[in-house]
């Protein structure tokens, strides 16, 4: 089938690109633009404590059941001076006017432990019933021009909270697409073998990122859906059609036509690359199992992107390798001029932001694709470097060393991993506080404020809602709070009144510690296990805070679930393939150690606090609760994609000749280079997120770079063929009985011979 859909896209090549794929991205980009995105963020609680007092200040007091910030404002002449009251009391008022909003002053009767000892310090805090993230970015825009207006000497003012937590995305996709042109190019010599990789997977990321908004209305999805989108959706995108051109080219290499060649291409890489994609759809697919809305939405998203890419790499890739023919290989001075002038200005314009660079970078294209015509010089192709013979090539005789000392080699790389892995046995779930944010942002000035004049706890306060008897009665709630006051670890705590009919009363304990200390997670815990069942009053311990911890529990004990049911179905379907025992479990194994490798490097790095200066990390604390969840979908469903390429080849090369060790040897020469170029891409694009400055980012952009990074080198390139090397024919020993069950699952394909009758 594949070799007629490739016959297909040859022959009817201009319907395929000027009459299925581009009114498909323009029907879908209009279609998405028109109906606009409706993509919610919203923390959601899995059954829980914490979620049992959401749901009870839902429905009793809304304000209190949504997002929470402060308004913190300090003074060393006072904060109760008459200037600074009359001042900031209306604009409290106005704050308060705006919808959903409800502002707690300290100003208020009712008011307690809101301004400092000293008399220093003070805070307002803001409790927002909104939901949607848009509304609640514009409703912190709003707050922060208020207080503008007010003007007193001395006094400053900052806005603290999730209510004023927003973070800005780096530039990432656009990094990785400078490096992706770069990378291929140096690798393969050429600007259309560079340039039909990029211009498949852009066509591919507008349908799919598209399609993806589209869907938001259909199925619940956080707003940086499209972003994972277009990180997975580059990544795979360009490895796909890198793995079909490279062989395309090697067609042409082997005197076949051009029709031949797409056959041939699609027909071999191109069956690698659904199987590729299909293991990636599958490990993505896994996050349904969490039990988490936001999760299958990203999931449902990144799948749709990932088969849009898969379809593109299949039917529009050959068709634009048909219409550019020979010529893949050709590049002319020109052509690499404008691509320097077009790196060099896209990069000046990321970097400073300065959108004219990017102009001026279009027009020097223009300018020289121009001057091309006038100049014939420039119309001469750059000459191409006399390809070595296959024995003569780095790859092959890295596999040859390799395999000359497997035990050696596969004891090393095995215990380079482990030790990488070893800090992964410390690793603690949870969520960072905002003392991570750069010191140049207000939510990070307010933490610190905060910390200086109450302590650090007053960033994250538990929400502890209390029922019966002790609800309804003052003197019985005062015992209670009294007795939280008392608890080690407690700052401050008061009681107040959280339904009409006196049904429902909420504490606000104040932690010693900050929010994403461990000590904060040992006193909540202590808490609900010990203080309150001692008390007898029916209490719950809720809050942003304590949530973290029951969220974090909650994704701990679902964690061996998505790793069980991904990593059998990925067992199943590569024994499927490539009709063996070993080679699957192997490839299970190897994919699990070179992920534990990264979780154990992050865990060291942003738990352990080594080296955190280095990347711009200033506290160390918890690993984000939701990373090892999406490092594990993402980074495996990737690593099995390199599995795939190079095994799909080892196992051409065994059927085609028997021997196990040149097979292990061709077929790592013939896919390590594009491997290689492969996970340098996914390396460019992920480090990006290294950039930004948000703590959480941070984590998950390094974490997907190491795995690759050390799935492309120790795992790929070493233990592999060293494995390999030392089982021999037994890589491909599977019991009769199970072969007989298998379904038969083609991923090789039928090289294509040389025909002289061909056809163009």
């Amino acid at each position: 089938m594949l070799a007629a859909l490739a016959r297909f896209s040859v022959r009817h090549r201009r319907i395929m690109v000027f009459g299925i794929w581009i009114p498909l991205l323009v029907i879908v980009g209009m279609l998405s633009g028109k109906l606009g995105s409706d993509f919610s963020t919203q923390f959601e609680l899995p059954k829980s404590e914490a979620n049992d007092v959401q749901k009870l200040l839902e429905a009793s007091s809304p304000e209190k059941a949504g997002f929470s910030g402060e308004i913190v404002f300090s003074s060393a002449n006072g904060v109760n001076s008459d200037d600074v009251v009359a001042a900031l009391t209306p604009f409290f008022d106005n704050v308060e006017s705006l919808p959903g909003v409800t502002v707690t002053s300290p100003f208020s009767e009712t008011a307690k432990g809101q301004i400092n000892q000293a008399g220093t310090t003070g805070f307002a805090s803001i409790d927002v019933s909104l939901r949607s993230q848009t509304e609640i970015m514009s409703l912190s825009t709003q707050i922060q021009d208020m207080g503008k207006a007010v003007h007193i000497d001395g006094l400053k003012m900052e806005y603290g909270g999730n209510v004023f937590a927003g973070f800005e995305m780096p530039a990432s996709e656009i990094y990785g697409l400078l490096a992706a042109m770069i990378i291929l190019v140096l690798a393969f010599g050429s600007v259309l073998a560079m340039g039909l990789p990029i211009g498949t997977a852009l066509i591919g990321l507008g349908v799919g990122s598209s399609l993806a908004i589209i869907l938001s209305h259909v199925v619940p999805m956080p707003d940086f859906t499209t972003s994972l989108v277009a990180m997975i959706g580059l990544g795979v995108g360009i490895d796909y059609a890198l793995f079909i051109v490279t062989r395309y080219r090697e067609g042409l290499a082997e005197g076949l036509t051009v029709e031949e060649a797409v056959i041939d291409a699609v027909d071999t890489s191109g069956r690698a690359v659904i199987f590729a994609g299909i293991t990636v759809i599958i490990s993505l697919l896994g996050l349904f199992v969490m039990g988490l809305a936001f999760a299958r939405g990203l999931a449902i998203g990144a799948v749709v992107g990932v088969l849009i890419m898969m379809l593109a790499s299949i039917t529009l890739l050959p068709s634009l390798l048909a219409m550019v023919k020979h010529r893949i290989g050709v590049t002319t001075w020109a052509a690499l001029g404008s691509l320097i002038a077009f790196i060099v200005s896209a990069l000046l314009a990321v970097i400073t932001k300065t959108p004219v660079f990017a102009v001026i970078g279009v027009v020097a294209v223009l300018v020289i694709t121009a001057l091309s015509f006038a100049i014939k010089p420039m119309r001469g192709h750059i000459p191409h470097r006399t390809p070595k013979a296959k024995e003569l090539t780095f790859w092959y005789r890295w596999s040859r060393f390799i395999q000359r000392r497997p035990w050696t080699a596969a004891l090393s790389a095995t215990a380079i991993l482990l030790v990488l892995a070893a800090p992964l046995t410390s690793i603690r779930l949870g969520f960072g506080d905002n003392g991570n944010a750069p010191e140049s942002t207000t939510v990070r000035r307010a933490y610190d404020m905060l910390a200086d004049g109450f302590g650090p706890g007053f960033n994250g306060p538990l929400f502890i809602t209390v029922q019966g008897d002790a609800a309804k009665t003052p003197e019985a709630l005062q015992s209670f709070v009294n007795t939280l006051k008392a608890t080690e670890g407690v700052a401050f705590a008061q009681g107040m009144p959280a339904s009409q009919d006196g049904s429902l009363s909420l504490v606000m304990a104040y932690p010693t510690t900050s929010p994403q200390d461990a000590k904060t997670e040992a006193l909540i815990r202590n808490l609900r296990s010990n203080i309150i069942p001692k008390t007898g009053v029916e209490a719950k311990v809720g809050g942003f805070t304590a949530a973290g911890v029951d969220f974090a529990d909650s994704i701990g004990s679902r964690m061996p679930y998505l790793f069980l049911g991904v990593l059998s179905l990925s067992f199943l379907l590569l024994m499927a393939v490539f009709r063996s025992l070993l080679v699957p479990l192997k490839a299970v194994i190897m994919n699990l150690l070179s992920i534990g490798a990264a979780y154990g490097v992050i865990v060291a790095i942003f738990q352990w606090g080594w080296g955190m200066n280095l990347i711009g990390v200033g506290k160390a604390g918890p690993i984000e609760s939701w990373a090892p969840m999406m490092l594990f979908a993402i980074v495996f469903g990737l690593s099995m994609d390199y599995e795939v390429f190079l095994l799909s080849r080892v196992k051409e090369e065994y059927d085609r000749t028997g021997n196990n060790a040149t097979a292990v040897a061709d077929g790592l020469t013939a896919t390590a280079r594009v491997i290689t170029a492969a996970a340098l891409i996914m390396v460019c694009v992920f480090s990006a997120f290294v950039l930004g400055y948000d703590r959480q980012l941070k984590l998950f952009g390094l974490g997907l770079a190491l795995a690759v990074f050390i799935d492309a080198t120790l795992v790929r390139m070493v233990l592999v063929p060293a494995t390999m090397e030392l089982l021999g024919d037994r890589n491909w020993w599977i019991p009769a009985w199970i072969n007989r069950v298998l379904p038969k699952i083609d991923v090789e394909g039928h090289h294509v011979v040389h025909s002289e009758e061909a056809h163009s």
